[in-house]
């Protein structure tokens, strides 16, 4: 099933039976309401990883000394959302049921929902924490239930009230806002709150998705929706290596739109970010 490249991202070249950690791209946006261009993500991302170094000064950690496996991108349906769900969350179980850690690379937001789809089918206690600009509370996008607009709102569907954490956000409708004050754990602008969320999910398994558009547009201009007002690199490190030490099961970064990256910077921001979350995750 695996379509591997011949190049993969940067110290990601265990074979899968040694693995613990399964990286994929879902290189998917179908359904982006603004500027598309998240499909090119994590092909850019494979080859700019080559311009990080594998060892991180911040955790004093190095990508060569955990497994990770890198499968390639997957072949979806594009202009069909539904298939193209089916296509993440079968790739998804797969690495679940061989008792791995998936890690997958957007594409727009709608994917994470392909992948907590197969998460929960194994995890009903499952919580999530969800690091984003917008909110993505909407019932439908013009007419559109699955959406990138969406997605939080589709996993809710799964998981219930009180299952969903989110930080940074700063955009969304009026009402999306008040629905989640009776539905999810939301909180805006920054990182305030996150103890009390990781708190809360000690004993759960937990997905850790993250759109990259949490960050400042100083910082990650390079996405298809940029919000002013976002946190730092550093803030987003900091949270990152907090939420790792719990039980996470699968996670995604997502939402890099390299057409909009022309100096590269955006690009170098997610690797490095890719590279933290791998080394938190899995050198526990």
């Amino acid at each position: 099933m695996w379509n591997k490249n011949v190049e993969t991202f940067i110290g990601c070249d265990a074979e899968y039976e040694d693995a613990g950690i399964v990286l994929f791209g879902a290189p998917f946006d179908s359904t982006t309401s603004f500027r598309p261009g998240t499909r090119f993500a994590s092909r850019t991302m494979r080859s700019e990883s080559f311009g990080l170094e594998t060892y991180s000064p911040y955790q004093d950690k190095d990508l060569q000394e955990i497994n990770v496996f890198d499968g390639g991108d997957l072949e979806l349906s594009f202009g069909n959302p539904l298939n193209a769900l089916d296509q993440i969350k079968e790739t998804t179980n797969k690495i679940i049921h061989d008792s791995k850690i998936p890690c997958m690379i957007g594409g727009e937001h709608l994917v994470t929902f392909g992948a907590v789809q197969a998460v929960f089918e194994s995890y009903k206690e499952l919580r999530v924490i969800h690091f984003d600009a917008h909110s993505d509370l909407r019932e439908a996008y013009l007419g559109e239930r699955l959406s990138h607009a969406s997605v939080i709102r589709r996993i809710w569907d799964l998981v219930g009230d009180g299952c969903i954490h989110q930080f940074g956000i700063r955009s969304g409708e009026r009402e999306e806002f008040q629905w989640a004050k009776e539905h999810t754990n939301l909180n805006k602008f920054s990182f305030e709150g996150l103890e009390d969320a990781i708190t809360a999910c000690q004993g759960y398994p937990v997905y850790f998705t993250i759109d990259l558009d949490v960050l400042d547009p100083s910082v990650f201009p390079g996405t298809g929706t940029p919000e002013a007002g976002g946190v730092t690199f550093m803030e987003l490190l900091e949270a990152i290596k907090k939420v790792a030490a719990l039980d996470i099961i699968g996670m995604d970064v997502n939402e890099l739109a390299p057409i909009y990256d022309p100096s590269g910077a955006s690009t170098a921001v997610a690797c490095k970010i890719l590279r933290e979350l791998l080394l938190a995750v899995g050198s526990k």
